[in-house]
């Protein structure tokens, strides 16, 4: 582990680029709280929906690449977010941001001890985790919000954290096809509710895959949306200049175009 100066100051590659920079973002917050009606009548609960649209867009942005500019404001919205909540905290009195940051500092100094310490190697994440959680409660603290799909990948790195887990991808892929005949074995019933429980066991199989794979079943979905998108929108392009109306052509004709369009990539 490197050693500190003697002045206790952090090596120049270390120190922050911009002492002060969140103490900045805080006195905005009390600025707009102290002059802005809206701003002041916020609550932690009423500002949820926009940290996690923030959240969203940031994550959009990233995912999207190239557009530095973007990446810069999505940012800062999410900081203002951030601001806000602890702004709103110091105001109950509960707590303020040098004990965010501490309580942060603290929880990676323990998951990092092969930085902090002595170790040898790099302690699984989740696993460090789930020696801070109390008792057997694996998945306690995992937010109920997230999104289903991101939710499943978070319930197996979990489980894998506490030696749960396939030892490679494609074992998990061994399941994928069990599910699929399960699925196969329900469409022709009348019992949505088996058929659905089936097609979500079958989602879970699919999001275990990606993981084991070192994949994100979300960012891999996002992408297939993505390019299902710029093929139809080709599809409807094409479609136009040879006279056919998507909801009047038929499924045949869309076909070929579709099957056209896919060898062009």
């Amino acid at each position: 582990m490197q050693e500190m100066p003697e002045n206790n100051e952090l090596p120049p590659k270390e120190k922050p680029s911009a002492p002060g920079i969140l103490d900045r973002a805080l006195d905005l917050v009390r600025f707009l709280r102290a002059g802005c009606p809206w701003d002041a009548a916020q609550t932690p609960a009423s500002l949820t929906p926009y940290l996690l649209e923030e959240s969203a867009e940031l994550a959009e942005a990233i995912l999207d690449g190239v557009d530095d500019h973007r990446l810069q404001s999505e940012i800062g919205d999410l900081l203002l977010n951030v601001a806000f909540q602890i702004v709103l905290a110091e105001e109950r009195r509960a707590f303020a941001a040098q004990d965010v940051v501490a309580t942060l500092e603290e929880k990676m100094r323990r998951r990092h001890p092969h930085l902090y310490g002595d170790a040898a190697e790099r302690p699984h994440w989740e696993t460090e985790k789930a020696n801070e959680r109390q008792g057997n409660d694996v998945f306690g603290g995992l937010a109920q919000r997230l999104d289903p799909l991101a939710r499943a990948q978070r319930i197996q790195d979990r489980a894998a954290g506490v030696g749960f887990d396939w030892d490679h991808a494609r074992d998990a892929f061994a399941k994928i096809r069990e599910e699929v005949e399960e699925v196969a074995e329900h469409l022709e019933g009348v019992k949505r509710d088996e058929l659905e429980r089936e097609i979500g066991d079958l989602l879970f199989a699919v999001v275990n895959v990606a993981r084991l794979s070192g994949l994100h079943a979300a960012t891999a979905l996002r992408l297939a949306n993505a390019k299902f998108q710029q093929r139809f929108k080709r599809l409807e392009s094409l479609a136009e200049e040879r006279g056919l109306r998507l909801g009047e052509a038929s499924l045949p004709e869309l076909d070929a175009i579709w099957d056209e369009i896919k060898g062009e990539a």
